[in-house]
């Protein structure tokens, strides 16, 4: 089985799929625990995000292996938290925060939902966004 993300890195590493339009964006990617602990795919969304023109990629401290869950994952999406206690995904944000990019991106909905979520509670969608990897590729696939 392969996942989207490594389809795409192959087909960019063959030059079956190019990505010419600029994004002018300051990205971090987040490590879906699914994706990456359970099944070791951490470098293709990386080389994805480094083919599109004018990105960089800033890196989270807490990241590939000893990436934080984003709270979606084992059904915590759906679990009320205790009054006085920080969501998981409030957390996590933290940490894409410090990266100072303006755009996190996940290549997991549940991810993708849990960022959208806290970037809402936080009130900053003008200065952060969230997006699907597959949906920068979109954008970069479009020509100039």
């Amino acid at each position: 089985m392969v996942h989207y993300t490594q389809l795409i890195a192959d087909l960019i590493r063959q030059g079956k799929l190019k990505l010419n339009q600029e994004l002018n964006s300051i990205l971090t990617y987040h490590d879906p625990c699914y994706l990456g602990r359970y099944n070791n795919v951490y470098q293709e969304p990386r080389r994805v995000l480094q083919a599109i023109p004018k990105t960089n990629l800033k890196e989270m401290e807490r990241s590939r292996n000893k990436s934080l869950c984003c709270g979606g994952g084992g059904g915590l999406m759906w679990i009320e938290e205790q009054p006085g206690t920080t969501k998981i995904n409030q957390m996590r944000l933290e940490d894409v925060l410090k990266t100072g990019a303006d755009t996190v991106v996940t290549a997991c909905p549940y991810c993708l939902q849990m960022f959208e979520e806290s970037i809402e509670h936080k009130d900053i969608k003008d200065s952060l966004k969230a997006r699907d990897l597959v949906e920068l590729v979109e954008e970069a696939m479009k020509q100039p």
